[in-house]
């Protein structure tokens, strides 16, 4: 059995007796992902950069001293530390985080899509862009939810855990962000192929 196939808690023991190889697998399955979620906090490239590694230091840390939990899922206890430590940044900068779009980054050109034609890649960019502009428009924690739900592909429940609100909260930001977007449609007569 190749190392590729094994489940990320294996690649973890095999880690711990050793074998460094297991954890770049580790890293390079999740790296994109958790990346992608802190540039889109931060939306600073080199910052984003800086914390990522501190996640991962954390994460070896961690693992080292036996202190992971195996129980949940090791892509989202990973995003939980590296919300948290989105936040701490925030806080040092007495701001609050909110996602926003750049011309640096894109959340969509880390979707691989290898039979996408030409056409449909163009239609695809169109979407896209124009759904992009609209979550610009929500308030952060409306945007925040539908980037942790649909993006970091989080649950409704580890959402309101990791933001600190009850599950119905996480659930009517949702709610209300959906409103919000589907009125910006309406009212800007935006169409989607």
């Amino acid at each position: 059995m190749s190392l590729q196939s094994i489940s990320d808690q294996d690649l973890i023991k095999e880690y711990l007796k050793g074998d460094e190889r297991s954890f770049e697998i580790l890293l390079s399955r999740h790296q994109q992902k958790i990346f992608s979620t802190i540039f889109l906090f931060v939306k600073d490239n080199s910052l984003a950069q800086d914390i990522f590694q501190d996640v991962f230091i954390k994460i070896i840390d961690t693992l080292r001293r036996g202190k992971y939990n195996h129980e949940g899922k090791f892509s989202q206890w990973a995003m939980r530390i590296a919300y948290n430590m989105c936040v701490d940044q925030f806080r040092k900068r007495k701001r609050k985080p909110t996602i926003s779009k750049s011309d640096e980054f894109d959340i969509f050109d880390v979707i691989e899509s290898s039979e996408i034609n030409a056409e449909q890649n163009i239609i695809q960019s169109q979407t896209h862009s124009k759904i992009r502009e609209l979550l610009e428009e929500l308030p952060p924690e409306q945007k925040e939810v539908v980037v942790l739900r649909h993006y970091a592909d989080m649950s409704f429940k580890e959402i309101s855990q990791l933001t600190n609100v009850s599950i119905n909260t996480a659930l009517g930001r949702m709610r209300y962000a959906l409103i919000n977007m589907r009125k910006l449609v309406e009212e800007r007569h935006v169409f989607f192929h």
